[in-house]
């Protein structure tokens, strides 16, 4: 089954409700929404979607009402552990938890206190725990793999908040999309156009570019403010497209700088890491403070594993911290393992793919080395034996 892409289209800004009210337009059906809500221990809130026809174009307008009146004002802590209390699959778990972590760093960072002291006042509101969760559910549920969103049009002027007034954007706002070197532009608007929790869902669930991909549905999400313009954020539900039928995944980057290891312990990390999963582990000769040689460690890793990998550099090197870049979208090619018979012997060949078609053909260095000692030939010459009879075999033969 091909995976499935979503495009937030932020042509009027973004903000939770306008995220899942966009993805509830598109087909995501509400009442499965409400079920994998549920599970969390979260009371006093109802959700209605209405649809509207602003300035021309219909779309929805998700309501998350008050049904209590009041409600605490959370510490990030009380958040992680509603989601850890609930029965939501672990991914969207996970991936809230990251999101709020977001949130969490943000105003520590604005405010200048400890994260474990953050107020969550409007993003510890229930309205603003079901946006972020819904939207990380909706996705979970539309099977949705890679996120992708267009630059964020920002605003100007000054915002009325818990914290009194402050200017637009909002400092928390800026401060994440300033942690993924998010793409913005400026717009007229003298108000908020991207909210705190928008730019937290898209700044850890989204790579900010348009993708190539073949569009099935479009829903359009409206926001509560009026404008001379329909305010609302589309959603383009589809699959990848590309000419040559590659595969696309996310992955994440983690670096550490280390001047303190020798050749054989890296060597063994190397080894650790990717038996823990690691999709490729380099390393880069670097020059440190006081001109110290050392080695840049860098390991490419499957978004889920990230922590994983992570515990593995942090436990088994002598390293204070590590770096890890926002999601990376990763273009790949189709491979296949097949054995061919040369005239020596039987050596295994990787095969590069687009679609149906052979590219090239990579005959497994061990097992021409080892036909090359046991035969007594050159090892180029079983490399071009093996590499001849696999692209024959694959129909693109090419001398």
């Amino acid at each position: 089954m091909p995976s499935r892409i979503v495009y937030f289209d932020c042509f009027s800004g973004a903000s939770g409700d306008m995220l899942l009210g966009a993805l509830l337009d598109a087909g995501l059906p509400l009442e499965r929404l409400q079920a994998e809500l549920d599970k969390l221990p979260l009371a006093g809130y109802e959700l209605a979607l209405e649809h509207q026809v602003r300035h021309g174009i219909a779309g929805s307008k998700l309501h998350v009402r008050d049904t209590l009146g009041t409600h605490p004002a959370r510490h990030p802590q009380d958040v992680y552990a509603l989601l850890e209390a609930s029965s939501l699959p672990p991914e969207v778990k996970t991936r809230s938890r990251a999101v709020f972590a977001r949130l969490a760093r943000a105003e520590a960072k604005v405010h200048g206190i400890p994260e474990e002291e953050i107020h969550f006042h409007e993003i510890g509101a229930v309205d603003s725990i079901v946006d972020i969760v819904g939207v990380v559910a909706g996705l979970h549920i539309l099977d949705v793999t890679t996120v992708y969103a267009s630059p964020l049009p920002l605003g100007s002027g000054f915002i009325e908040t818990a914290h009194g007034r402050l200017p637009v954007p909002a400092p928390a706002t800026l401060t994440i999309l300033s942690e993924v070197n998010a793409p913005t532009i400026p717009h007229p608007a003298q108000t908020e156009l991207v909210t705190p929790t928008a730019a937290a869902l898209l700044a850890e669930l989204a790579c900010f570019q348009r993708p190539p991909m073949k569009v099935q549905t479009v829903g359009i999400g409206f926001g509560d403010k009026q404008f001379p313009w329909p305010n609302g954020l589309r959603v383009w539900l589809g699959e990848p497209f590309h000419a040559a039928q590659t595969e696309a995944d996310q992955v994440v980057l983690l670096e550490c700088n280390l001047d303190d290891i020798t050749g054989e312990a890296l060597g063994y990390m190397m080894e650790r890491l990717f038996a823990a999963g690691a999709l490729d582990v380099w390393f880069t000769p670097i020059y440190m403070k006081k001109n110290r040689p050392a080695t840049m460690l860098s390991v490419l890793a499957p978004a889920g594993e990230a922590e994983t990998l992570g515990l593995v550099l942090l436990r088994e090197t002598p390293t204070l911290g590590l770096r890890m870049t926002p999601p990376l979208h990763r273009w790949k090619t189709g491979r296949q393992i097949q054995e061919v018979q040369t005239p020596w012997g039987i050596v295994r060949v990787k095969k590069k793919l687009l679609g149906d078609e052979v590219i090239s053909a990579a005959p497994e260095y061990e097992d021409c080395a080892r036909i090359a000692r046991e035969h007594g030939v050159p090892l180029t010459e079983v490399y071009v034996a093996a590499r001849r009879v696999a692209m024959e075999e694959g129909g693109e033969y090419q001398p």
